[in-house]
């Protein structure tokens, strides 16, 4: 009761006094403000609606009912300036989102009395917008979900709007008190090298392995494996026992249950999302880049070293790692294992086609896995469900590669962040402001969890509720709650133009999967690329942090100085190594990484 009582009061207290504001006009000069015409409503009506979305749609929440409503009312009396008024915000297409645009803003509307256009686009589509509006000044939409992969050109190029600048002043009074920023997992995902807070997570999904706990337990299967490779079978630890356990299902079982099996699965069409599977950590996964978290300093995943904070090189030769023997090993293992181990219609398929593959049951194991794809592995009469509806299949940690060191990160989360652009007109950015906390608050944030699979919050994963459901995800709930999520973090500060060096990774991958380069090759024109990308950046100048290449030197002199880059291993592959998934499981649920 007292702490019901203290949010209330809190909520009270913080409530903005509604008067009469000043009329402002949009950069367009046609379009009215958020708070032109602020409309009157019947309170008595949002109240009763509150109530409703409350107690049939928003449970259950690390709330009590009492503290739901308190926020429903703060957040009710907060929108009193722009009742009537329409924001339009955008997000990428994932069962999320839908849910945001189907049922939470219609919630928002019917509780707060501001009409919301949330738009659904693919994720490159977005990234387009966002890109049109900072360029052109433009304001297209009021507010944008996207990664916080860009937080490196966020930073800057000045365009984005610092949110915690912005919560401590003029958003002040339209800034939710029971926020609680500490609580969001991805916090140090949208925090710029000046410290502060440039994104608000919406959502997050990382890459793990998966793989069939069911086949992986059958003591016949066990039994063949440890007799050849001479090791148990179970979650792979390094990259050399995934590989000994894709050439066992693949070349050794062949068949289970009268199904043709694999020991492997990926996705290799050139196509933009083959980038991300690059960029997302598989090279860090193998061992590219420094000790660090949430990125590897001076060295990051993407093989781009920083002085200060200023980008200085991508290639060996001015420090980077980009095209090191730890990222052509990670580039030539990918394309080995998609062509001996994956189904042959893997080559050819996109990362939103690749997805749901492992769900159709003739997949073995997964080294990156996007855990966004858990709902539709998780349907009734699906091969990879029981009857019951429990998972035959588990998640666990990513294996590493063997340049890969303790204390370096291991895989990838997907962050999409709440994102607000100083082109969008104060009013309006107030207005979309106060939607974007409410798909966040603590009473919606643990419903829209259960129903995307995509925690933010740390109350959420640790609640009751979720303690009792546990068992129906396959691990996902063990991983969120234990120290080995640390090492899974998004692209980090030092990629300073995310779209400009994104797209030069599909285009030359796409090179080595094909067959037209080596992968050596492949990874010296990117990383060539790249530096002159830096360089163009360098003298056009940047308003925080410009890239400062560093000069070409001899690469020996760069490998034998400590940290990355690393020399060539004389053996890059050592015995395999696996672990007991249950012995996995229990550290995590003892609060260890392993």
């Amino acid at each position: 009761m007292k702490n019901t009582l203290r949010w209330t009061l809190a909520l009270a207290l913080a409530v903005p006094v509604v008067g009469c504001k000043k009329e402002s006009k949009s950069e367009e000069g046609s379009k009215p403000t958020a708070a032109a015409q602020p409309q009157q409503v019947d309170t008595a009506a949002l109240e009763k609606a509150a109530e409703k979305w409350v107690d049939q749609e928003f449970q259950p929440s690390t709330l009590s009912r009492e503290q739901q409503l308190a926020e429903m009312k703060w957040f009710r009396d907060a929108a009193a300036p722009y009742r009537g008024q329409t924001i339009n915000v955008v997000s990428e297409t994932i069962d999320t989102h839908v849910y945001e645009s189907k049922t939470m803003a219609k919630a928002f509307e019917e509780i707060t009395g501001i009409k919301v256009k949330h738009d659904l686009i693919q994720e490159g589509d977005v990234i387009e917008k966002l890109q049109t509006q900072m360029q052109s000044g433009r304001s297209i939409y009021d507010m944008y979900v996207n990664d916080s992969d860009l937080i490196g050109t966020h930073v800057r190029y000045g365009h984005v709007v610092p949110l915690s600048d912005f919560m401590a002043g003029e958003g002040k009074d339209v800034t939710l008190p029971t926020l609680d920023i500490d609580d969001f997992m991805g916090k140090s995902f949208v925090t710029g090298p000046d410290g502060k807070m440039y994104q608000l997570p919406d959502q997050q999904f990382a890459n793990l392995y998966w793989f069939r706990h069911d086949w992986f337990s059958r003591p016949d299967l066990r039994e063949r494996f440890k007799k050849k490779y001479g090791y148990e079978l179970g979650v792979p630890v390094n990259w050399s026992a995934y590989e000994d356990i894709a050439e066992f299902f693949t070349n050794d079982v062949k068949e289970i249950d009268g199904v043709r099996v694999y020991g492997h699965m990926d996705y290799g069409k050139k196509d933009p999302s083959l980038g991300w599977r690059f960029t997302d950590a598989w090279l860090s996964m193998a061992g590219v880049g420094d000790k660090g978290f949430p990125n590897g300093k001076p060295v990051d995943e993407w093989g781009i070293r920083v002085e200060g904070c200023n980008p200085a090189g991508a290639s060996v030769a001015r420090g980077g790692e980009t095209n090191g023997p730890a990222a052509v090993y990670a580039l030539t293992k990918y394309i080995d294992w998609l062509k001996k181990y994956a189904p042959p219609q893997a080559a050819g398929m996109t990362f939103s086609e690749a997805g749901p593959v492992p769900g159709q049951g003739n997949v073995a194991q997964q080294i990156f896995w996007y855990t966004g794809f858990t709902a539709p592995l998780m349907k009734p009469g699906l091969p990879v469900v029981n009857a019951d509806g429990s998972p035959k299949w588990r998640m666990a940690p990513s294996p590493h590669g063997p340049y890969w060191q303790e204390g370096t990160k291991l895989g990838y989360q997907d962050t999409g962040s709440w994102t607000m652009l100083k082109s969008t007109p104060l009013e309006r950015r107030k207005a979309a402001w106060l939607y974007a906390q409410f798909t966040v608050a603590k009473t919606t944030s643990l419903k829209k969890f259960l129903v995307g699979l995509t925690p933010i919050r740390d109350s959420d994963v640790r609640s009751e509720h979720v303690t009792k459901v546990a068992d129906k995800y396959g691990g996902l709930v063990e991983f969120y709650r234990s120290p080995a999520r640390e090492a899974w973090t998004p692209t980090g500060t030092n990629v300073p133009d995310y779209p400009k060096l994104a797209q030069l990774w599909w285009q030359n991958i796409s090179l080595a999967v094909e067959g037209e380069k080596t992968p050596q090759q492949a990874m010296d024109t990117l990383a060539e690329q790249m530096d002159d990308v830096l360089g163009r950046l360098e003298r056009a100048g940047m308003q925080n942090c410009p890239p400062k290449l560093n000069p070409v030197k001899d690469a020996k002199s760069w490998f034998d100085a400590p940290g990355a880059p690393q020399a060539k291993l004389a053996n890059e592959k050592p015995k395999g190594e696996t672990v007991p998934y249950e012995q996995l499981l229990q550290a995590w649920k003892e609060g260890r990484a392993k």
